[in-house]
């Protein structure tokens, strides 16, 4: 017999291994829709992060529960569950049984249900049917139910409750440490190095150093047409270019005695015959 469940209603289960499917209608705009499981202890937290199976970690360390690949059948996509209650650890008081939207809200799923089936057999009708209608078409992660240990056996309730976090979200409530690797951002650019301050163009450009050999032509340069003159100017020389003597020479170029100018004339001093004389009339 299937139960027909409503939000917050539970049923005791006869079965000790149990699948739990997922199943809606695939459509234009409607997401892919991910089944996955959370092992509580009676704190109503994972006891590590290997009780949490979902898609990247689809099987329990134990091997009790598992997630089974999705099929596509005539009434719609299923992702399933699996779970052998009766074998898991006495720590775990409860599986609970999540879906998750990928790329839009579950506003945009349509005709979302879970549907609890004995696992031994096959073929057999759910023991459990709950339809499951978000509360306000922001979640991106629904509990759909859970099975929970009551006395010596199992009892599964229909829950409902919707998260608009997602599955990360989900996770996170339950003690799950989520590390999401973000791409890195792309890297600030570094600022170009400020230019060099150029020094300002002087109006005349600067005289060039002396240079020693230049300094050299100057102190001996030479004249038009090229003969050395002696470090000191000689005198001034004639119209002829004949060179004069250091001392003044009479007009006839005879030598004067050193002492001539320096001495009277002679009163007894007479003067030698001069040959005839010439006098005009």
């Amino acid at each position: 017999m299937t139960h027909a469940m409503v939000k917050g209603s539970n049923v005791p289960l006869d079965a000790m291994a149990v699948r739990a499917v997922l199943r809606w209608t695939p459509g234009n705009g409607v997401p892919d829709v991910d089944a996955s499981a959370l092992l509580l202890g009676s704190d109503g937290r994972v006891r590590s992060d290997e009780d949490f199976v979902f898609y990247n970690q689809p099987r329990h360390p134990s091997g009790l529960v598992r997630r089974l690949p999705k099929r596509s059948l005539a009434t719609g996509l299923t992702d399933t569950i699996e779970a052998d209650l009766g074998a898991l650890d006495p720590s775990v008081d409860q599986v609970v049984i999540a879906a998750s939207s990928d790329g839009a809200t579950f506003e945009q799923v349509r005709d979302l249900s879970i549907m609890l089936f004995d696992a031994a057999a096959a073929g057999g009708e759910p023991l459990a049917v709950f339809e499951i209608r978000p509360e306000t078409g922001a979640e991106t992660a629904i509990i759909c139910g859970e099975l929970y240990r009551r006395g010596d056996g199992w009892k599964f309730r229909a829950v409902g409750q919707g998260y608009p976090t997602g599955l990360v979200g989900l996770a996170t409530a339950f003690g799950i440490s989520v590390d999401e690797t973000a791409a890195p951002a792309d890297p600030e650019p570094t600022p170009a190095p400020a230019p060099s301050p150029v020094p300002p163009v002087p109006a005349f450009p600067p005289a060039p150093a002396p240079d020693p050999d230049a300094q050299l032509t100057v102190q001996h340069q030479q004249p038009a047409y090229g003969y050395p003159q002696p470090a000191v100017a000689p005198p001034p020389q004639p119209a002829y270019g004949y060179p004069q003597p250091a001392s003044a020479q009479p007009a006839y170029g005879y030598p004067q005695p050193a002492a001539a100018a320096a001495h009277a004339p002679d009163p007894n001093f007479v003067l030698p015959p001069q040959g005839p004389q010439f006098i005009r009339p």
